[in-house]
C-alpha cells in the first residue's frame, strides 16, 4: 500500500464533515469521551446536554450544536491518540467508581481523554489499547473482522493433547454463542498460548472451565499487529508510525477466516 493510500486512510479517522448529523453516542465516541455503549449510559443519566437542554438517547447532532458532559464542554476534530497500555492485575475497564475500584484511568493519568479498545477483565492484565478515536474502536472489536487477539495463560492442571484438542476446535458454548476454532500451543506443564478472533465475555476462562480447569493467569500480549513487548505493568507508549500504518492496512483488509488462527513472526 502506498504511503499516499496510508495517509487517506489515517485522515478518514481523523477527519469528520463539520455539518454532518450523526447519533449523539456516535460523537461522543468519536470526540473521545467514552465508547458508544459508555455513551448510551451517560446519556440515560442525564449527564449529557446538547445546547443547554438534556439529551435523549438517539437523537442525532452536529459540530455546530453545543454538546457537554458532566458539564465539560466536547468536540470532534481532534488528533488521533492510540496508546498501548500493559494493564495490571486488580484494575478494571470501567469508568465507574461506585465500587471503589482501581480504574485504567487512576492508572494511565494521561493528560487528555482517551478509553480502551475492548477490555480486560479485573483479574487478567497485559495489552490494553487507549485511545480517543471511535472508528477505531469499532473497527478492531467488530467480531466480523475475524482480528486477532493473542494470550499466554497459565491454568491449575497440566496440559494435555485432549485439553489442546477440545479448546482448538471450538463450539465451547458461551453464554448464547459458541467460540471460533482458534490456535492453541503448549507452552509449559500449566501453560498455553491462544489466537482468539472473538471477543465473547470472559472467554478464555469459560473455555478453560468447560474442559474442567482454573485460569490462575491470564496475559493479553497481541491485539492485531500491537505487541506488548517488555512495556511495564502500569505503564504506557505511543503506538508507533510504523505500527500505526500497519493497523490501518488490516483494518482496512477484507477478513480472510483462513489467515486467522496461525501464528506468525512478526519483526
Amino acid at each position: 500500500m502506498s504511503s499516499k493510500r496510508e495517509n487517506q486512510i489515517k485522515r478518514s479517522f481523523e477527519e469528520k464533515e463539520a455539518g454532518q448529523k450523526v447519533r449523539l453516542n456516535k460523537y461522543l465516541s468519536e470526540a473521545g469521551v467514552c465508547s458508544r455503549r459508555e455513551a448510551d449510559r451517560l446519556i440515560e443519566e442525564g449527564k449529557v446536554l446538547v445546547d443547554g437542554v438534556r439529551a435523549i438517547s438517539g437523537m442525532k447532532v452536529t459540530d455546530e450544536m453545543e454538546i457537554s458532559v458532566n458539564g465539560k464542554k466536547c468536540r470532534r476534530g481532534q488528533k488521533l491518540v492510540l496508546l498501548a497500555f500493559h494493564k495490571p492485575q486488580g484494575v478494571v475497564c470501567t469508568t465507574d467508581h461506585r465500587w471503589d475500584d482501581v480504574t485504567v484511568e487512576d492508572v494511565l493519568q494521561y493528560p487528555t481523554r482517551v478509553f480502551s479498545v475492548g477490555r480486560l477483565d479485573k483479574d487478567s492484565e497485559g495489552l490494553l489499547l487507549m485511545t480517543n478515536n471511535g472508528d477505531i474502536v469499532n473497527q478492531i472489536m467488530r467480531a466480523g473482522n475475524y482480528h486477532e487477539k493473542e494470550y499466554l495463560v497459565t491454568i491449575d492442571r497440566p496440559v494435555t493433547e485432549e485439553f489442546l484438542k477440545t479448546m482448538r476446535k471450538g463450539g465451547i458454548p458461551i453464554l448464547d454463542a459458541r467460540t471460533r476454532p482458534c490456535k492453541v500451543e503448549k507452552t509449559g506443564k500449566y501453560r498455553f498460548r491462544i489466537i482468539l478472533t472473538q471477543g465473547l465475555n470472559r472467554q478464555i476462562r469459560r473455555m478453560c472451565e468447560y474442559c474442567g480447569c482454573k485460569v490462575q493467569k491470564l496475559v493479553r500480549v497481541r491485539i492485531m499487529n500491537i505487541e506488548l513487548g517488555n512495556l511495564p505493568k502500569g505503564q504506557y507508549r505511543d503506538v508507533t508510525e510504523e505500527e500505526m500504518q500497519e493497523l490501518y492496512r488490516e483494518l482496512q483488509a477484507k477478513p480472510e477466516k483462513s489467515r486467522r488462527g496461525t501464528w506468525t513472526k512478526r519483526k
